[in-house]
């Protein structure tokens, strides 16, 4: 066995500004869009919910669907997550479930279906396609967070547009638009396509989510339809400024607690761990540089899909125990990104994967070992004792717990990472 190395924990203080989405928030932004476009009485209108864990997006649904009844609109909710779900009706109503979206708790319909129609032919020869369920509704709304994508680089990445075009493409519309992303690039095929959807389709507007580094909401916007291409830009750009990030630039070995389709289009956000441009390294100028990621199990959002696990040198046993072979692959083929469904080398207990990566990167000063929750929650890390001296210069990050040793258990396991925070945190 390797010596494991003592590890303390830190928090790590941010800028976070944040807003509290109140319905009086959600009345005034509809108010907005209504000004642009107005909301006659009895029309429908399809909200549009991805598979993404977007912390405050249950309570900003509901006040959504009271707004529109207010004003006597008859709202229904449509998922929009292209193929996941295992690319199943069925499967998307589950994954709402998962985040308490039901009609019961959002006092709407869900209409969830594979059916889509077809708007036309990009510029670029490929065909573009819409949830039916959405196109047939007599407004729109794309409701969705915008941030820098995990593959897709470009001034627009994940947001409203390509919720238009990958998410209510739905299974086939999101094969049909990745297979021309390997072709032509992202931004023109987001804008080929988009160009065609905002044409066609009954876009009434959108309201985008920014998130700060906590999780919490730090901007809803209302984006009327046709500013989706002027304004996205600038709100990536809060987006970056906003995430969540890893303290340090380089580790020899990242532990990561669980990896989801909840957390992360890729299961881990691959702009937090470097690895954006290649799967098992970072390219160029990014950061951070980390030689072996080891990943211990899935979330429980992400109902087995283990998307992201092929990006892992290591990982424990029971995430491949855990895994929807189906939904993974469906995921993982749909979106061109075959190597993210491979299976690293399993482990059945933490110590035996760490002692793996520790071999592995072989580093001839003291290792540089980090632990994380999941890519999203970043404000508590557990650092190995080489980087106690930065953390002790640097203003931003608190030391909350001491270097100790790893607790882990007979069986050679460590507990929860959240498990270990201090009282009172």
């Amino acid at each position: 066995m390797t010596t494991i190395p003592e590890f303390f924990r830190i928090i790590s203080h941010c800028d976070c500004p944040s807003v509290t989405p109140s319905r009086a928030l959600v009345r005034a932004r509809l108010e907005e869009l209504a000004a642009f476009k107005p909301l006659t009485q009895g029309k429908t209108v399809a909200i549009t919910v991805g598979s993404r864990g977007i912390a405050d997006l249950p309570t900003i649904l509901r006040h959504v669907v009271a707004e529109l009844k207010d004003r006597g609109a008859e709202p229904l909710v449509v998922p929009a997550m292209g193929s996941h779900g295992g690319a199943t009706a069925e499967g998307q109503r589950e994954v709402l479930a998962g985040y308490g979206i039901t009609p019961e708790t959002i006092g709407c319909p869900i209409r969830s279906s594979m059916e889509v129609v077809e708007l036309g032919t990009s510029p670029l020869g490929f065909p573009v396609f819409f949830d039916r369920a959405a196109f047939e509704a007599d407004r729109v709304l794309v409701l969705n967070r915008v941030k820098p994508h995990t593959r897709f680089d470009g001034p627009i990445q994940s947001g409203l547009l390509k919720m238009l075009m990958i998410g209510l493409g739905n299974h086939r519309g999101a094969e049909t638009c990745h297979r021309a992303i390997e072709e032509h690039g992202f931004p023109a095929v987001l804008r080929s396509a988009c160009e065609i959807i905002l044409a066609k389709a009954p876009i009434w507007g959108g309201l985008a989510i920014v998130e700060n580094a906590r999780e919490q909401t730090a901007l809803l916007e209302a984006v009327s339809a046709d500013a989706f291409f002027t304004r996205e830009p600038a709100l990536l750009e809060q987006a970056r400024r906003l995430m969540p990030k890893l303290p340090f630039d380089r580790a020899d070995v990242l532990i990561i607690d669980r990896i989801g389709k909840d957390i992360s289009g890729t299961g881990l956000d691959t702009n937090v761990v470097g690895r954006k441009r290649d799967d098992h390294k970072a390219v160029g100028d990014e950061r951070p540089r980390i030689r072996a990621i080891c990943i211990r199990g899935l979330s429980p959002g992400s109902h087995g899909n283990a998307i992201g696990i092929g990006m892992a040198e290591f990982c424990r046993r029971e995430a491949i125990e855990a895994m929807d072979r189906e939904a993974t692959v469906v995921n993982a083929m749909t979106s061109n990104h075959i190597s993210a469904a491979m299976l690293p080398p399993d482990f059945a207990t933490d110590r035996e994967m760490l002692d793996a990566a520790l071999a592995y990167t072989r580093s001839n000063s003291e290792p540089r070992v980090l632990w994380i929750r999941d890519t999203l929650h970043l404000e508590q890390i557990e650092c190995s004792a080489a980087y106690l001296s930065e953390a002790m210069q640097r203003d931003e990050l608190e030391i909350v717990v001491p270097p100790r040793s790893l607790p882990f258990d007979a069986a050679g396991n460590l507990p929860a990472h959240e498990s270990l925070a201090p009282e009172g945190e």
